[in-house]
This record gives structure tokens, sequence and C-alpha cells, in this order.
């Protein structure tokens, strides 16, 4: 069974991805009120990532549907059951994790927003994909929101949120993601910090990197 081939969720999927792809660098420059140049410079900034991420709100910003397949995938190769992320935003990741939850026979996922109206998005999204049962979003700071409660045995983890919060979130789960767990990191490269980490031996990942900048980890033990 694959849940991304049937309806209600695949067209779904198909019309906030089409409308996320009309988003360009201009539309997000203008929205902010920085530069392109600034813009990369923002995404290694770990002290004003608040009111950066609050000025996109309008703006899904989203995995693309490659990317989501290679999520679903790997969520249903792994016999993923728990999955935590970091960064919902209009909840697209969210929706290929939870469906492959779902085709798994069930399971939990954890999810962090920090901008409310995106939160309010993801819900309205993932109740209409019919897979809100799976999903627990936690609204507000992840480095609160996902600092405690999180479940002891983690099968996979998402980051796809502030980049240079990336390590930081991943130190925060590293306790409960068992041997074998799945890391995967979208736009990698904006998140050297979190590169070196999780490419030292010494902290018990291999790594291996694709196109469309993701990093795929893997939980030694």
């Amino acid at each position: 069974m694959n849940s991304l081939s049937t309806q209600p969720l695949a067209h779904l999927l198909d019309t906030l991805l089409t409308q996320a792809e009309t988003t360009t660098i201009e539309d997000i420059c203008a929205a902010t009120g920085l530069s392109a140049q600034a813009l990369e410079q923002q995404k290694g900034c770990k002290t004003a990532y608040a009111g950066f991420y609050a000025s996109l709100k309008n703006f899904a910003i989203p995995v693309s549907r490659r990317t989501g397949e290679l999520l679903y995938m790997l969520a249903r190769c792994s016999n993923a059951r728990v999955v935590v992320e970091f960064g919902t935003s209009f909840g697209i990741s969210t929706l290929f994790l939870a469906a492959a939850l779902r085709d798994n026979g069930g399971g939990q996922m954890i999810t962090s927003e920090f901008e409310p109206s995106k939160v309010a998005r993801a819900q309205q999204n993932l109740q209409t994909s019919g897979l809100a049962d799976l999903v627990e979003i936690r609204s507000g700071d992840a480095l609160q929101t996902l600092g405690s409660n999180l479940p002891q045995h983690i099968d996979m983890l998402l980051l796809d949120g502030a980049k240079a919060l990336y390590c930081d979130i991943l130190k925060l789960a590293e306790t409960g993601l068992r041997t074998g767990a799945l890391v995967i990191a979208d736009d990698a490269a904006d998140s050297p910090e979190y590169l070196a980490y999780v490419r030292d031996p010494a902290n018990g990942y291999m790594t291996l990197d694709f196109d469309d900048d993701v990093n795929l980890a893997v939980r030694l033990g």
C-alpha cells in the first residue's frame, strides 16, 4: 500500500507543492527585507532566527517532492514507528512521513514549529489528509518544545528548521535515537556545524550526501 497515491493525500500534496514552487528568492528578500547575500548569512545565525522565520510565515519553503518521496521510502524500508521532526512549516514533509507511518501500520510523529500561523496551517493540512491522529505538533521554539518529553526510542529524525540549530536539535534527540536510527538533514550545507558533528566518527554516525543538498546519517550506536 502507498498512501501517497491515494486521495485525499495525493491531491493535497500536489496542491501544496505546486503553490510552494511559485515562491522566488525575490519574494523571500522582499518579505524579510534582506538581500540575497544577507539571507545566506542569516542561515548561520543562532541569535536572530526567531524574527527571521516569523517574517517567512506566508511561505511554505518545503522539501522538494523528490526529497519528500525519499523520506517516505526511508521510513517505509526502516519500518519506522516513531519519527521526530524539526520544522513543520505547512506540514508538507510531515505529510510524507505520516503517510509512511500509516502504511507501516501506525506510529507516532512529533514535530515542532515556531510560527503559530504555520502550526494552524499544518494542523488543517493534516486533518484534510486524514493523518492528524498520527502527529503531535508542538508549537514554539524547538529548543524548548523538543527539549523534553521525547520518546525513548526514536527511529527517524528530520531536521528542516533553522539551519543554525541542526546540531543543537540533534543533541536534544540523540539519547533517544536507537541504533540504526536515520537522521535526515535538508539543506545540510547551510549547517556546517551539524555536518562536522555527524561526519566525525567519534560521534557515532555514518553519513551520505544526496542531491538536493540532503544529508543522511545513520546512528551506529
